[in-house]
Parts: C-alpha cells; sequence; structure tokens
C-alpha cells in the first residue's frame, strides 16, 4: 500500500503546470516595469509628432 502511494503521479502534471504558471507571472511581473516605460516614450513621441 505505501508502495503504491509513493508510485502515483497522478497530480505531479497539475503540480508541474501550477509551476509554469507561477513562474511565468512572476516573469511577467518583472518585465512589465520596462514594457511600461518604453511604451510610454512610444505613445508620448506619437502624440508630439500628431500635435
Amino acid at each position: 500500500m505505501i508502495a503504491r502511494f509513493f508510485k502515483d503521479e497522478s497530480g505531479a502534471t497539475a503540480i508541474e503546470y501550477g509551476l509554469i504558471a507561477a513562474a511565468t507571472g512572476l516573469a511577467l511581473v518583472a518585465v512589465m516595469p520596462s514594457i511600461k516605460s518604453s511604451l510610454t516614450t512610444t505613445f508620448t513621441s506619437i502624440d508630439n509628432a500628431l500635435k
């Protein structure tokens, strides 16, 4: 019974998907400030060109 418990991998895939989702979320949180400043600069220059 204990050996069967340790060989059971039915929840491993769900845990792996959860870890992938968490890593993706952390990466997005780390990258968003630089994307924001880049987009702000781009849209400011477009706004100035249109004026």
